[in-house]
């Protein structure tokens, strides 16, 4: 099992990277995963996104797209279930006959094999077709990619394992793409789009902090601009010196990742000494498509922020319960005195 969890984590991350890759203004991605071996999980299986959300779950056991999420449950008519049955079927004994060859291409024999494949098509501005995408892994590492531009019918292929096409098998592949897959992914594509559009369109403005933290083994400072909260996930958050980007080589961070509520966050990290955080301003600059301007964020320099009003309330307490007990010592001297 221990084996079986990092596999899974591979291909999560494998995943995440190919995702990342793929830009348009919506996109329609399968995520298909197939695994031989023993495992407690479907032996393939296909997670539908419409951009960075789930709209439908195939597996070789129900052998239907089932819809996810509550503006989905009713929209698949029989026709779209026959094309998703067709196009998963496909791709499911595709997948097999392909894990097979890698299995003895990376001398893999043994054990439990996962084979992910990314497929899906994509829309530019203006509901213009964009590019029909094919990515592949395998056991995490990453495999062949091939992209086909549907208004000029460019093929753009990188192969990583054996079995590079020739001309034919190249037209051969542009035809079936371009004539039997891309008509129906581009009308599932315009589906799920009308039924999640307040959803995928909305835009969520970040929330933007720059503040510093002590390192007491250097004496200087880790100086970290956070942007939490925001949505679509593209966002451009740049640290700066005096008004200059700082190198890339010198920051840490720049993950984008999920907050669990359909927003995202990035934090990137800058580590300067004490004389630096003293001769120089840094400041940190957010783009985003829910913000109306560029933000330019200053650098927090209170040490412990809300510190000076947590003293000023903790002050105020003291006096308060030392006005009390006076009070009470005072009345109990009348009392004593009459």
């Amino acid at each position: 099992m221990p084996k079986i969890s990092l596999h899974i984590v591979g291909v999560l991350c494998i995943f995440c990277i190919l995702n990342a890759t793929v830009y348009g203004a919506h996109s329609l991605l399968a995520f298909a995963t197939y695994i031989k071996g023993h495992t407690p999980f479907h032996e393939f299986s296909a997670v539908l996104m419409l951009d960075d959300i789930q709209v439908g779950y195939y597996s070789s056991k129900e052998q239907k797209l089932l819809s996810r999420g509550p503006m989905n449950e009713e929209i698949l008519e029989p026709s779209d279930q026959k094309n998703a049955f067709t196009v998963f079927t496909m791709m499911h004994e595709h997948m097999s006959v392909r894990t097979h060859k890698l299995m003895h291409h990376y001398n893999s024999t043994h054990g439990v094999q996962f084979h992910q494949r990314i497929f899906g098509c994509d829309l530019q501005a203006r509901n213009r077709p964009g590019r029909m995408v094919s990515k592949e892994s395998f056991n995490g590492d990453s495999g062949d990619e091939k992209y086909l531009s549907i208004p000029d019918q460019t093929l753009q292929t990188e192969f990583k394992w054996p079995g590079a096409w020739d001309t034919l098998q190249s037209e051969s592949f542009k035809w079936v793409i371009a004539d039997f897959y891309q008509p129906i992914c581009i009308n599932a594509l315009h589906t799920f789009l009308e039924q999640n559009k307040r959803r995928v369109r909305r835009k969520v403005k970040p929330r933007v902090r720059l503040f510093q933290k002590a390192l007491p083994d250097t004496g200087g400072a880790k100086i970290t601009c956070l942007a939490t909260g925001f949505y679509p996930r593209h966002i451009n958050l740049t640290l700066l010196r005096d008004g200059q980007s700082v190198s890339d080589h010198q920051i840490t961070g720049g993950e984008l990742l999920p907050n669990g509520d359909e927003t995202y966050q990035m934090r990137k990290s800058l580590e300067v000494s004490a004389e630096e955080l003293q001769q120089h301003r840094y400041t940190c600059t957010a783009e985003h498509l829910g913000l109306d301007n560029k933000l330019d964020i200053p650098l927090d320099y209170e040490p412990f922020p809300g510190g000076k009003y947590i003293v000023i309330v903790v002050v105020l307490l003291a006096c308060l319960i030392g006005s009390i007990i006076a009070l009470l010592i005072c009345r109990r001297k009348c009392k004593a005195d009459l």
